[in-house]
């Protein structure tokens, strides 16, 4: 299997996870567990599992002033603010604005990668971003009901976490090229779980777990082994071969995806106007993915 498409799996499988994850973690929070208690159960398990799996796989460490400054911001960005504003977004806002607003992490990624890394950003990647932005507007747009609302707030929060991810892609990228993707997920989340335990804390003492239902249980586990561990995983290693365009590209297939698993469930139906958009949405991919620099080949 080339390497080309192992990136591409591993990108389409962190967008099938995300893209389940709207509806499930709005079946825990708030009624269950508030969003900053869930985001440190989230982030605490995770740097537990990621600190002592990186012991046992690699003993390398992270060297140097600017490498470590690096890694404490990736892990402000991709891990502390991204997730405090994610769910805090997603508590007030609906699922569908929430996704239809994520679809911007691309463009930021594009704006931080021509910025920060001196990225060229040529016309097939920008009538890329455009197209795969056209399609999955109109599918989300389409899809809303007229019990879908949003909130003024909730929509700011998850713009501002699409910027702070967007940034995060960029900011790890150099890291990826030097170190083990577990000594970067080991360290971010590190970072993280020091940030984020001062705001969820309360949240998380607060519920009487022994009263939570089998499916609740299993939404925690789902959040914390795919959406976080399983999810960042993928998504830091792949950026080792891809540039942070590419990565932040498949975030147009979250929304896609995300109707094809409420099909799965009888809770929506498959048309022509849906498989037009899906189109786009793969058409726009694809064109990200044949720049010069979408995989590197190794």
């Amino acid at each position: 299997m080339s390497k080309q498409v192992q990136v591409h799996g591993a990108l389409f499988l962190v967008a099938l996870i995300y893209g389940s994850n709207y509806s499930i973690a709005k079946e825990v929070m708030p009624v269950y567990v508030g969003p900053y208690g869930l985001i440190v159960i989230r982030v605490v398990a995770a740097a537990i599992f990621f600190g002592i799996f990186s012991r046992l796989v690699t003993k390398e460490k992270i060297v140097g002033w600017a490498d470590n400054l690096r890694a404490i911001l990736c892990g402000l960005t991709g891990i502390a603010i991204n997730q405090l504003c994610f769910f805090g977004g997603l508590n007030l806002t609906s699922p569908i604005n929430a996704a239809l607003l994520m679809v911007i992490v691309p463009i930021i990624v594009l704006l931080f990668s021509a910025i920060l890394l001196r990225e060229r950003v040529s016309l097939r990647k920008v009538a890329g971003i455009v197209l795969a932005c056209l399609g999955a507007f109109l599918l989300i747009y389409t899809s809303r009901t007229g019990t879908s609302t949003g909130n003024m707030l909730g929509d700011l929060l998850i713009i501002l976490n699409a910027v702070s991810f967007g940034l995060y892609l960029v900011l790890v990228k150099p890291l990826m090229q030097k170190y083990n993707a577990f000594t970067i997920v080991s360290r971010i989340f590190t970072v993280g779980a020091f940030i984020v335990v001062p705001f969820g804390w309360k949240q998380v003492s607060a519920p009487d777990y022994s009263s939570f239902p089998v499916e609740i249980w299993l939404a925690l586990v789902y959040m914390v082994i795919a959406v976080t561990i399983i999810a960042y995983l993928f998504n830091t290693w792949a950026l080792r071969y891809a540039n942070p365009s590419l990565v932040g590209a498949y975030i147009y297939l979250q929304p896609l995806l995300a109707i094809f698993i409420a099909i799965g469930f009888g809770k929506d139906v498959f048309t022509l106007q849906k498989g037009i958009y899906a189109l786009l949405i793969f058409a726009g991919v694809y064109l990200v993915s044949r720049t010069r620099q979408a995989v590197a080949e190794q």
